[in-house]
């Protein structure tokens, strides 16, 4: 017998939350989604980068973070980014 797969809302509680937030279950179930699954690991990825550079106030690492979402192919993140970039003055500057 295989275990259920966690649930969407799960998977994104657990890229959303801070990651020292999470119990030791929640982590592992994370790393296995992470190992099977490329493009979650990326948006895991950029969904991180991103939370440590805004809370730093690093708005200067944007158009770094905008390149390297633009290399993976992830349609949602790429919206993001279209959003950000036009206006990506304003958003830099309030960071």
């Amino acid at each position: 017998m295989t275990a259920r797969p966690p649930s969407p809302r799960a998977v994104a509680g657990w890229i959303l939350r801070r990651p020292e937030t999470l119990s030791e279950t929640e982590h592992l179930h994370l790393k296995n989604v992470r190992v099977n699954c490329p493009e979650i690991d990326a948006l895991t990825r950029h969904v991180r980068s991103f939370a440590t550079m805004h809370t730093e106030r690093r708005g200067e690492r944007l158009p770094d973070w905008l390149d390297a979402v633009r290399l993976d192919n992830l349609p949602s993140l790429h919206t993001l980014a279209a959003g950000i970039d036009r206006d990506l003055d304003a958003v830099i500057a309030s960071s």
